[in-house]
């Protein structure tokens, strides 16, 4: 089968597109034949060896969807044929409340050969069936951001009413956070280093936004009289100072990365005294993912 293939990791100049042998799923896997599949910024991080692939060749992608074409041994609720979407989280531990699978958790294209390819082959409990309602690029692009950004705002216990902020709009996970914010009945403003990507937003639904490199506690503030409820944060250090300072008494922050900035510095005393919660968030299991396909079947975000 045809595939972009990483047998170095010095950045995206690395994938080279090649051939390598059709897998053949085992006991309790299915074999995809993939109609569309996307790029997350993993694949831009996973070429550069952040993290690096376990063995070489190696095939990066997260997010796709397709046809069932081969199903292994013991498979019975999946069958040769059906439409589906594929989860992209491996699930490798015991399920707790907070923590997907207690934190023994893998993605698909890190963990395993992903969706940049004509066929995959993954454990049967990583497909849904797609919507009917969606075509194959929709199917194909949602996966990865969406869950993360739906079990982020459940761990922040986002309900409606609330003001969120999410910080650099236009990502993946912040552009969804965006649409499930609004579906959530949340007041949504968003942040951006660029003007168009903030009218895009709004056009998208959120009540207004602020420039990502300005002082955008204060000017939040301002326009709407009220401090942010819950902020989704995954730009990190370049936006974590203004980001503790717009959060209202017993806000709630929650992140997923620090793509610019890993390290930043937390005032204490502020911390405690106004209630505030800081909440990391990686990933999400089977049910987040079947409620966030239901969600983009019946057109809620």
């Amino acid at each position: 089968m045809r595939a972009w293939i990483l047998n170095e990791t010095k950045g995206p100049s690395s994938y080279e597109l090649g051939e390598v042998n059709t897998p053949e799923p085992a006991t309790g896997e299915v074999r995809v034949r993939l109609r569309t599949s996307a790029l997350n910024h993993l694949d831009l991080w996973t070429s550069m060896g952040l993290p690096a692939p376990k063995s070489f060749p190696h095939i990066t992608g997260a997010d796709g969807a397709g046809v069932v074409d081969a199903v292994g041994d013991g498979v019975e609720w999946v069958a040769v044929g059906d439409e589906v979407v594929i989860d992209p989280s491996i699930g490798q531990g015991p399920q707790t409340e907070h923590i997907p699978y207690g934190g023994h958790l893998g993605i698909v294209g890190e963990h395993q050969w992903g969706t940049l390819a004509e066929y995959i082959v993954l454990p049967a409990s990583n497909v849904v069936a797609k919507p009917t309602t969606i075509g194959w690029e929709e199917a194909g692009a949602y996966g990865l951001v969406t869950g993360t950004a739906y079990r982020m705002l459940n761990r922040a216990r986002l309900q409606s009413g609330d003001l969120l902020l999410v910080v650099g709009v236009g990502g993946g996970v912040s552009s969804a956070g965006l649409s499930l914010g609004i579906a959530m009945g949340a007041e949504v403003w968003v942040t951006s280093t660029k003007p168009e990507k903030i009218d895009r937003a709004i056009e998208l639904g959120a009540a207004g936004g602020f420039d990502s490199t300005g002082e955008f506690a204060s000017e939040l503030k301002s326009r709407t009289g009220r401090a942010a409820t819950v902020i989704l944060e995954n730009v990190g250090g370049a936006t974590w100072k203004q980001s503790m300072r717009v959060l209202g008494v017993g806000g709630r922050l929650v992140t997923c990365g620090s793509t610019a900035g890993p390290k930043v510095e937390i005032t204490i005393p502020v911390l405690f005294f106004k209630h505030h919660e800081i909440i990391g968030s990686t990933m999400f299991d089977r049910e987040d993912f079947k409620a966030v396909t239901d969600m983009v079947g019946k057109g809620s975000i």
